[in-house]
C-alpha cells in the first residue's frame, strides 16, 4: 500500500516555531505568571494589531469567544440571533447558552455561506443580532451582509474561528462586525498547543466587559468585587506563548494554503469535482479544502482504502441536529444538499505538490469507478 496522506500533519509548524516555543516557556518557568500577565498581554496586543482592531481579549476557547461576546453585547433571553445551518455546532450552541434563540438560514449553494438573501428571509422583529460564519476559511460579501444588518438594527457578529487571516476587500476577519470570534485549536490555522481563543473588536467598552465576563465578572482592579455575572474563560500564559511564536508565520503559511487550494482548483477543472468557491473579493485562509463529490461516503471510504485521508465538515446541518430541531422552521435545501456531498481534503501548508498531485489522481480515479459502478 502507498505511504498515506494525513488530512492533517501538524508537525512541520510545531518543528518552525520549537525554539520560539521553548524560549517563550522558558521565561514563563522563571516568572512563574501563568495565568495573565505579560505574556497574554502580548498576544493580544499583537493579535489585536494582526486583525486591524484596537483590543483583542484572550478566552479560554472559540466558543466562549462567542458566548461572551454575546452577553457582552446584552443578547439574551427575548433575542433571536441568526446563525447559517451550515456551520460547526458551537455557533448555535453560543446561542442557546447566551439566553437566545438561534434562527438558522440557508447559505449559498456556491460558497456555502451566509448571503444578503438568506440572512433578510430569517429575520424577524425579535431578531437582534447575526453571527456571520467564514466557513472553511472563506468570507462571504461582508458589505452586502453588514448593509442588510445595519438596516435591520442587527449587531454583526464574526465567527472566524477557522479565518486566522482571511479578508474582504483587505480588511481582516474580524475587523469588520463589532467583534470578531476566533478558536485557536490546535488544528486552526493558528492552532495553540491545547485549547485558546480570542475576541478582536474596535468596542473599547465590550472588550472592557468582556475582560470583566472571562474572569468572573470582576471590576477592573479588584480581585473579590464582581460586577458582572461572569465566568472562567481565560486565555492561559503558556498558550499564548505558543500562539505569539507562531504569528509571524502566519501570512506565509496562508499563502501556502492558497496555492495548494489552487492546485487542486486546476487539478478539478473538467472533472465532476466541484470546489466549494469563494466570494469576489475576499481573499480566503483556507483552513480546510472542500469539494462537493457525488456518493461521497462510498467515495471517501474507497479514497482511505487508497491511503488519502479525508474529512466531512459537517455532515449534519445545525438545525437538523437533535438538540436544535426544536428552532428549525423548515427545510433549509441548500445546506440539507451540500452536507450530503462535502469532503474535506489533505490540506496544511507543507503539503508538498506532488502529494496534491496524488489526491487529485486518486479522486478522480475513484469518481471514475463510481460512474462506471452506477451504469452497472
Amino acid at each position: 500500500m502507498s505511504e498515506l496522506v494525513p488530512f492533517l500533519d501538524l508537525y512541520p509548524m510545531t518543528a518552525e516555531v520549537r525554539p520560539a516555543v521553548r524560549y517563550g516557556w522558558d521565561r514563563l518557568l522563571e516568572s512563574g505568571q501563568f495565568v495573565g500577565g505579560p505574556s497574554v498581554e502580548h498576544f493580544e496586543q499583537a493579535w489585536a494589531s494582526y486583525c486591524g482592531t484596537t483590543e483583542a481579549v484572550g478566552v479560554g476557547n472559540g466558543t466562549d469567544a462567542l458566548l461572551l461576546t454575546l452577553i457582552g453585547l446584552g443578547i439574551g433571553r427575548g433575542a433571536e440571533v441568526v446563525v447559517p445551518a451550515s456551520t460547526f455546532i458551537a455557533t448555535a450552541e453560543a446561542v442557546v447558552l447566551a439566553g437566545a434563540t438561534p434562527r438558522f438560514a440557508d447559505v449559498s449553494p456556491k460558497t456555502l455561506l451566509l448571503t444578503p438573501e438568506t440572512l433578510r428571509a430569517a429575520i424577524t422583529p425579535r431578531t437582534q443580532a447575526v453571527i456571520v460564519v467564514h466557513l472553511y476559511g472563506q468570507m462571504p460579501d461582508m458589505t452586502a451582509l453588514s448593509r442588510v444588518a445595519h438596516d435591520h438594527g442587527l449587531a454583526v457578529i464574526e465567527d472566524a474561528a477557522q479565518a486566522h487571516g482571511a479578508s474582504w476587500h483587505g480588511a481582516r476577519a474580524g475587523s469588520i462586525g463589532q467583534a470578531g470570534c476566533f478558536s485557536f485549536y490546535p488544528g486552526k490555522n493558528l492552532g495553540a498547543f491545547g485549547d485558546a481563543g480570542a475576541v478582536v473588536t474596535s468596542d473599547p467598552e465590550l472588550a472592557a466587559r468582556i475582560r470583566s465576563l472571562r474572569e468572573h465578572g470582576r471590576v477592573a482592579g479588584s480581585h473579590y468585587v464582581h460586577g458582572l455575572l461572569g465566568m472562567n474563560s481565560r486565555l492561559d500564559a503558556i498558550q499564548a506563548e505558543v500562539l505569539s511564536a507562531k504569528l509571524p508565520l502566519l501570512d506565509a503559511w496562508a499563502a501556502s494554503r492558497r496555492e495548494i487550494a489552487g492546485w487542486y482548483r486546476d487539478a478539478f477543472e473538467y472533472t465532476p469535482v466541484r470546489m466549494v468557491e469563494e466570494t469576489a473579493g475576499g481573499a480566503g485562509a483556507y483552513h480546510l479544502a472542500v469539494v462537493r463529490v457525488p456518493h461521497r461516503d462510498r467515495v471517501q471510504r474507497k479514497l482511505a482504502e487508497a491511503g488519502v485521508q479525508t474529512g466531512v465538515h459537517y455532515p449534519v446541518p445545525c438545525h437538523l441536529q437533535e438538540p436544535f430541531q426544536r428552532y428549525a422552521t423548515g427545510p433549509l435545501p441548500v445546506a440539507e444538499h451540500a452536507a450530503r456531498e462535502v469532503l474535506s481534503l489533505p490540506m496544511f501548508p507543507h503539503l508538498a505538490a506532488d502529494t496534491v498531485a496524488r489526491v487529485c489522481k486518486q479522486l478522480r480515479e475513484v469518481l471514475g469507478a463510481e460512474g462506471d459502478e452506477s451504469h452497472d
